[in-house]
């Protein structure tokens, strides 16, 4: 036990109930949130119309979303296309107005904002059905990468480490949408890849995890199996705390300096990391252990014959 001395002493398994009772309070709230108020589906899932204008000079963002605002247009997405000149806007169909007439609204909006005439470079309309189309796959998309992730550690540890780290990716991807739901904040598809890449970050933290109990279930002959697993956490703490520091600073200045367009999937982002880093340390490894993870499941079957191999 030498060559753990210098390690952080910190009991994660002191915690281990409160950590339970906090999990399952968020995922009540996420869950009920879902059910009740479902998310707020961006115009990629919704369908909507989408109009590029070219302006002869620089035109400012926050002015078009306040003339945008003031014609009726709430909740219009709206940015840069290619250059400062060119702006894109993205808006959800209205009922009792057809394409055309909300395209001509708009466009008489956006035409009368600079003092030279602005130009109308194309109008597309993305249609409910394609935005159903996206939907299902979006969440086909998340159930084959958990199905994927559950054979693969599977394959890699055992079977109760995999079920470990599926229900830490379940319980990420759950409190995340929950948070956009319980906010309301627009969910497009920049976030669900921003969902996707919360299940790979999560994932690896937690192999990480993973990859070292199971070291030092076969390198320590005493010690329970909640005192490897203690263990192992101290000696990953600061590997997963300096990664998820520094990818945090980065999501930060996505979030501030992205832009609007972006800020829902650096939100996103932040979030999974946060609660992530959380799942690797305590939801993890506490179902791991809760069904009944121990030494002899990682052992190497012994081969037959091999006492025999070993005499002389």
């Amino acid at each position: 036990m030498d060559v753990f001395a210098k390690l952080p002493r910190i009991d994660f398994n002191r915690w281990r109930k409160p950590a339970v009772f906090l999990s399952v309070f968020l995922l009540l709230v996420s869950l009920g949130s879902l059910l009740t108020r479902g998310l707020n589906f961006g115009i990629d899932f919704t369908g909507g119309t989408l109009i590029e204008v070219g302006y002869p000079e620089p035109v400012d963002l926050t002015r078009v979303r306040e003339a945008l605002d003031m014609a009726g247009f709430h909740g219009a997405v709206v940015q840069h296309f290619g250059t400062s000149r060119d702006v894109l806007v993205r808006v959800a169909p209205k009922e009792g107005v057809t394409n055309a007439q909300l395209s001509d609204r708009i466009f008489a909006v956006l035409r009368d904002l600079q003092s030279q005439p602005a130009e109308l470079r194309r109008v597309e309309f993305v249609g409910p059905q394609v935005g159903k189309e996206l939907t299902e796959q979006g969440g086909l998309a998340l159930l084959y990468a958990l199905l994927g992730i559950l054979i693969y550690v599977w394959l890699r540890f055992e079977y109760r480490f995999a079920l470990g780290s599926i229900a830490a990716l379940v319980h990420d991807v759950l409190i995340t949408l929950g948070f956009f739901s319980l906010t309301g904040m627009e969910f497009d598809l920049t976030v669900l890849a921003a969902v996707l890449a919360v299940i790979g970050y999560s994932l690896n933290d937690t192999i990480v995890v993973f990859d070292r109990v199971r070291e030092n279930f076969l390198k320590l002959r005493k010690g329970t199996p909640e005192e490897v697993v203690n263990i192992s956490l101290n000696q990953t703490l600061a590997r997963t705390l300096m990664t998820s520091l520094t990818t945090l600073l980065v999501l930060v200045a996505l979030f501030v300096f992205g832009g609007e367009l972006i800020h829902g999937f650096a939100t996103a982002l932040i979030v999974g990391v946060v609660v992530g880093t959380y799942s690797s340390i305590y939801v993890a490894s506490s179902a791991a252990l809760a069904l009944g993870v121990s030494k002899e499941d990682l052992m190497p079957p012994e081969k037959e014959g091999a006492d025999l191999d070993q005499s002389p």
